[in-house]
């Protein structure tokens, strides 16, 4: 191959800003398999951007805005913001890290040495309510609901954090929601299968049920996760019936809608008993669907001991108010 051909590239697209793989290999008379060893090339140096999945793939010239800040951060804070930060933008690319948090800042126009020490330390002040990798969201039930039917709840992380917006797990979930995106769902799971692993030994769990949703969706994330996690547990059959317009409970600002949404959609189709259960969500907001399925699971003797409720994400609003942020 010759060794002007990445040149070529470039000149090509800078010539014409967005074409397809065909078109490129077409004019540098090469296999697709050269190009693509150099697009690839390309992409990693930052030199070039791919919009699209196949079959529509289009690529372009980085532009000069987008491209990571050339700045040196401690290494510490490197290792902290590559596991903790992530954002989509609004081209569809996911950046992971540091390289994520670079461009977050430059849209902000925030100087990036300054802001990534105060990053860690808001993460740090959030990072006081987990314990053992969760947080225990039930003194927040508590106070929010007259009656509580959840033994517990727990959350993995915050939906999101004061000035930083959504966290990762946040991110994911919002865009692997919306998108049905498997690979966005794949990462989720390798979020917390430890977590929710770790909290089913603890909680002597045997039986789960999730939480099912109220969009139908050709991709559903709940089932997506059961069929990645492979618990060994039963698995409770607890049913959403939607009527003519489906309400989804992050639609409704009373928490009394809330609850009556709940109460009069999800079914626990169950006859078998069991000791422990979890009830798995994506999100919480009130912990109103949650709370309602218990309600309905204890109701029907289907729980003889504690049933636990557990969020990937869930609200901030109703835990201890954190100052100087």
């Amino acid at each position: 191959m010759k060794t002007d051909t990445a040149d070529r590239i470039l000149a090509y697209l800078k010539e014409k800003p967005e074409t397809t793989a065909k078109k490129l290999a077409e004019f540098l008379a090469i296999t697709p398999q050269a190009l693509f060893r150099q697009l690839k090339k390309l992409q990693r140096e930052n030199k070039i951007i791919k919009v699209g999945a196949p079959p529509i793939v289009y690529y372009s010239l980085q532009n000069r805005e987008d491209k990571p800040m050339e700045v040196s951060l401690p290494t510490n804070t490197s290792t902290i913001i590559n596991e903790n930060f992530l954002t989509i933008t609004p081209q569809g690319q996911i950046l992971p890290g540091v390289v994520g948090f670079y461009h977050w800042c430059a849209k902000q126009n925030l100087d990036i040495k300054k802001t990534a020490p105060e990053y860690i330390k808001t993460l740090g002040k959030y990072n006081e309510f987990k314990t053992n990798g969760l947080i225990d969201a039930t003194k927040k039930m508590r106070d929010t609901f007259v009656e509580m039917f959840l033994d517990k709840i727990y959350y993995l992380d915050f939906y999101s954090i004061e000035r930083f917006g959504k966290t990762k797990l946040g991110t994911l979930l919002l865009y692997a929601k919306q998108t049905q995106n498997t690979k966005l769902i794949n990462e989720i799971y390798l979020l917390t299968k430890s977590q929710i692993n770790t909290l089913i030994k603890y909680e002597k769990t045997d039986a789960v049920g999730f939480i099912p949703p109220t969009i139908s969706r050709k991709i559903q994330l709940q089932k997506e996760l059961a069929k990645k996690l492979q618990l060994p547990l039963p698995v409770l059959n607890i049913n959403k019936a939607v009527n003519e317009i489906a309400i989804p409970q992050k639609s409704l600002s009373k928490l009394e809608d809330r609850i009556e949404n709940a109460r009069s959609t999800i079914f626990v189709d169950e006859n078998r008993k069991f000791d422990n259960i979890l009830l798995i969500d994506d999100a919480v907001g009130s912990g109103a669907t949650l709370n309602e399925t218990a309600k309905k699971i204890k109701a029907r003797g289907i729980c003889t001991g504690k049933i636990v409720g557990l969020a990937l994400v869930g609200s901030f609003k109703g835990f201890d108010v954190i100052n100087e942020i």
